[in-house]
Formats: structure tokens, C-alpha cells, sequence
């Protein structure tokens, strides 16, 4: 039993140490898994032509207040500045945060950006939009596909491998640290 804890000690005491693999991986998989949704989510909320970036579209509104969008029959105009303003800052939080995140640019607040823009939006979606139980899910039962308890659980806790191991070696973060 004693060569069987050695054997395993020898194999994952490398793994343990590699303070590296877990901070790159973690940018890796939100590129790959996270990036794109984030983006295209961001570029249904632009107005149109280059100005887009300042005039968020009918759908940014009706996308992040969906019961005052209502509330006002679709009619941007009757809602104000601060409506405005959170759309806006949400829409550039699409493109800014996860770009940041990817390149290892102040990773660690971009993550915990990236944690409050989920909760947020997660409960955008129960309370704004009323998903259903299904799609709004359960922790603790045997469906594994809710989309928002089960898989934004999981996007936080990869968010917050960021923010507790930073950007790792191959990053801005650790390039501008030099």
C-alpha cells in the first residue's frame, strides 16, 4: 500500500505544483465556451452604422428591461438616462470583459466584472423575463441541463478560478508585471 501512495505522490505531486495549468486552462475554456456567446450577445444589442456603439438597439432595452420596455410600449424615448446608461454599459461589458479575459488583461477584476454581469443577467432572466422552472433549474437534483442554475454555476466557478489564480504565465497581466 505504501509503493501505491508513493506511485501516486509521484505522478500528481507535478501536478499539483503546476500553478500554470489551472489559469490557463481556465482562459482557454472561456474562450472557447463563453467568448463567442458573450459577443454575438453584445452585437444584438448595438444600433445600427458605427454609431451603434452609443444607440443601443430596441432589442438591447427590451433584452435588460423587458417589464419597463413593456411598461412603455416598446417606446425607447419614454425611458431615461439611467436606462440608457445600464444598457450601454452592459453592452460594452459583453465586448470589454471577455476580451480582457482572453488576452490576460486585468484578468482578475474582468473575472469578478464577469461574475456580477452573470448574476445579473441571470436574474434578468427569472425576474424580467420568468423562464420556466426547467430552463431556471435546481442544484442538488439529477438534471445536470438547466441553463441557468447548473451551467452559470459552472461559468462562475470557472470565473472564479481567474480571480483566485489570476491570468496565468502566457497573459498581459503577468507581461505588464515585468
Amino acid at each position: 500500500m505504501t509503493a501505491l501512495a508513493r506511485l501516486y505522490d509521484r505522478v500528481f505531486d507535478p501536478i499539483s505544483r503546476a500553478d500554470w495549468l489551472l489559469p490557463t486552462l481556465a482562459r482557454l475554456l472561456f474562450a472557447a465556451i463563453l467568448l463567442l456567446y458573450f459577443w454575438v450577445s453584445g452585437l444584438t444589442k448595438l444600433g445600427e452604422g458605427f454609431a451603434g456603439i452609443f444607440n443601443p438597439s430596441l432589442g438591447a432595452y427590451a433584452q435588460i428591461f423587458p417589464k419597463a420596455m413593456e411598461a412603455v410600449g416598446y417606446d425607447v424615448t419614454q425611458l431615461s438616462l439611467y436606462h440608457w446608461a445600464v444598457v450601454m454599459l452592459g453592452t460594452w461589458a459583453e465586448f470589454i470583459l471577455p476580451a480582457f479575459i482572453v488576452l490576460g488583461l486585468l484578468t482578475r477584476l474582468s473575472a469578478l466584472g464577469m461574475i456580477g454581469f452573470v448574476v445579473v443577467q441571470s436574474l434578468t432572466d427569472l425576474q424580467g423575463h420568468g423562464v420556466d422552472e426547467k430552463t431556471w433549474g435546481a442544484w442538488f437534483d439529477r438534471f445536470p441541463d438547466a441553463v441557468v442554475m447548473d451551467q452559470r454555476a459552472l461559468w462562475i466557478l470557472l470565473l472564479l478560478v481567474l480571480v483566485v489564480k489570476g491570468a496565468g504565465p502566457v497573459s498581459f497581466d503577468r507581461a505588464l508585471k515585468r
